[in-house]
């Protein structure tokens, strides 16, 4: 019998081109393919070779979760919020924004105990959706991570400036006359703090850990005294008060409209605790540590940003904050308190540093896992035996992100970052449904897909009458009926459509409400970005349809058929299913 290699359709052009005229029926039988939680936790994750090794507990995972949301992003965006949008109302943005990052933090962890894998929402999405839903997800998160991550480290080389007291961050950057504006300073600072950490995450997954501790609590120290000096110095007239009498007034100078735009903003501020469902693999207990993590650092986050917006609020009117320094701008021209701008630069790269050294763990997680899927070279796969790290992986996107920092003058453009990740929130909150009330095999899948397109298009059509619709009674006559057909969607679809299996460790509670409202607040939070973030999803997202048309469904096919993958066969699932089941009961 005839053995095929898993790079057969690559092993000579005359074998790619066989397999490009057979692209048709490969997409047919790959793109829709499914995996089970079994075969991800099982056949699929002994592809790394080594295990990573389980040394996390639920305090490791609250670490990684404030060290990754915390960043230099809330030193800014809470400035932007206030100033232009929500005015002191920006308190409420927050907690409005904390709350829908806690209903998408649920969604995470009902996969991330059911499966314990580093593969967060691709793996979740693999599942339910099928490869090739999946493997847009995931393209669209690492090139995001990568991204934001040369961003974050060349806006570290601006605040370590502030710390240091030194007004122009080109003078820590060499600049090049001979290249294009944008590209023409050369960062090295930046590139040696990738690549530090990318040594530090290949080392071992516990020092990283301590590591954030460290840096996280260092960072807690100065956000705390920044919460400090605005409640001691500040004047709670100015939540009420402008600073230009000509401007409004008022805890709600923008309106009610003002305080979600600006809760849309400040959502940024809390990417990356997604993050930590990428560590699952690694953490000792997961049904008790995972849950505990993941809401336990985005409550405490929310809490925390909820003070340092009423500290920003009060320092100043809204309406002389200066939307890009708001705190270190705060204090420039008071004399005698020049030194606290210092101290906030200082803090913020501590900030920095921390949400780069978990967006890099995430990311290498990510890569490792699509690897193992075959849809990617297996070469990132791989765990190293000593080090119990996805090595590979860690290193080839170190590289990559530390080239892109080099020479890209990536300012924090939030936009342009924030699309592909609310996608993926997006995404998760359908795929958890799916999961709950559809058994691949067994149950009839469109009941439930029919009230996800149902739900989605009325939430859409909400979203761009809030945002495209003149103000007065019609609008909010419109308002009122989108809302009222969700609410009765809804309604229709939980009590004619029964559950095909419950969570037997830990589940979203109040099923299907809490999902539902985590896709409306996604499309809603979607519906506020500008259109060049939409321009950028769009190439990038054809570009990884291009990059699975060419390269990756054949690779995926090639490993079907050498047996290792599966093809989307009912009876296979069904028994991957019962074996699961009899397992967790076991």
């Amino acid at each position: 019998m005839a053995t095929h290699s898993s790079s057969s359709s690559f092993s000579n052009i005359k074998s790619y081109l066989q397999a490009l005229s057979d692209t048709p029926n490969r997409l047919s039988r790959r793109a829709g393919s499914v995996s089970t939680s079994f075969e991800e936790t099982s056949r699929v994750r002994a592809r790394s070779g080594g295990d990573m090794k389980r040394s996390l507990r639920w305090y490791d995972l609250v670490g990684f979760g404030i060290g990754g949301m915390v960043g230099a992003g809330v030193f800014v965006t809470s400035g932007r919020a206030s100033s232009l949008y929500a005015g002191p109302a920006v308190v409420l943005s927050y907690a409005i924004a904390g709350l829908c990052a806690l209903l998408s933090a649920f969604c995470y962890t009902e996969f991330a105990v059911d499966m314990p894998v580093a593969g967060g929402a691709f793996s979740y999405i693999r599942i339910t959706f099928g490869e090739f839903l999946a493997f847009l997800t995931g393209a669209n998160l690492i090139i995001d991570y990568v991204l934001s991550n040369a961003a974050v480290a060349r806006s570290f080389t601006g605040y370590l400036c502030t710390a240091l007291g030194i007004s122009k961050e080109s003078k820590l950057r060499i600049t090049v006359n001979g290249l294009p504006k944008g590209f023409n300073e050369i960062d090295v600072v930046a590139v040696l703090v990738v690549l530090a950490l990318t040594v530090i995450i290949c080392y071992s997954t516990r020092e990283s850990s301590m590591l954030n501790m460290v840096l996280t609590v260092l960072h807690l120290v100065f956000i705390v005294f920044v919460i400090v000096i605005g409640f001691t110095r500040g004047e709670t007239k100015n939540f009420t008060q402008a600073g230009d009498k000509n401007h409004t007034s008022g805890f709600f100078p923008f309106g009610a409209s003002g305080v979600f735009n600006g809760a849309a903003m400040v959502y940024l501020s809390y990417i990356g605790y997604d993050a930590v469902s990428t560590m699952a693999e690694e953490v000792r207990n997961p049904v008790k540590d995972i849950p505990v993590g993941v809401s336990g650092s985005v409550i405490l986050v929310t809490v925390l940003y909820c003070l340092m917006a009423a500290s920003m609020s009060m320092l100043l009117p809204y309406d002389m904050i200066d939307p890009d320094a708001p705190f270190s701008g705060a204090f420039m021209g008071s004399d005698g308190w020049r030194w606290v701008s210092n101290v906030i630069g200082v803090g913020a790269s501590f900030g920095i540093l921390t949400s780069l050294l978990v967006a890099m763990l995430g990311q290498a997680r990510y890569m490792c896992v699509i690897g193992r899927s075959s849809v990617v070279p297996t070469w990132f796969a791989k765990v190293h035996p000593k080090t119990s790290t996805p090595v590979n992986a860690s290193v080839f996107l170190g590289i990559c992100t530390a080239a892109i920092a080099l020479f890209t003058d990536l300012q924090i453009l939030l936009n342009l970052v924030s699309i592909g990740t609310l996608f993926v929130f997006y995404m998760v909150a359908n795929a958890v449904i799916y999961k709950r009330y559809v058994s691949v095999g067994v149950t009839n899948p469109w009941p439930t897909l029919s009230f996800l397109f149902c739900f989605s298009l009325t939430s859409i059509l909400f979203t761009l009458l809030w945002q495209f619709a003149p103000p007065g009674k019609p609008k909010a006559f419109m308002l009122g009926a989108c809302t009222a057909i969700a609410i009765a969607v809804l309604h229709l679809f939980h009590y004619m459509v029964p559950q095909a299996r419950k969570p037997e460790f830990w589940g979203v509670p109040l099923m299907p409400w809490i999902p539902s409202i985590s896709i409306f607040l996604n499309i809603f939070l979607l519906g506020s970005l500008d259109r060049p973030s939409y321009i950028r999803f769009g190439f990038f997202s054809a570009l990884a349809v291009l990059v699975y048309v060419f390269y990756s469904v054949h690779a995926s096919f090639d490993a079907e058929e050498d047996g290792t993958l599966s093809q989307k066969n009912i009876e296979l699932v069904k028994e991957s299913i019962e074996v699961q089941d009899h397992t967790l009961k076991v």
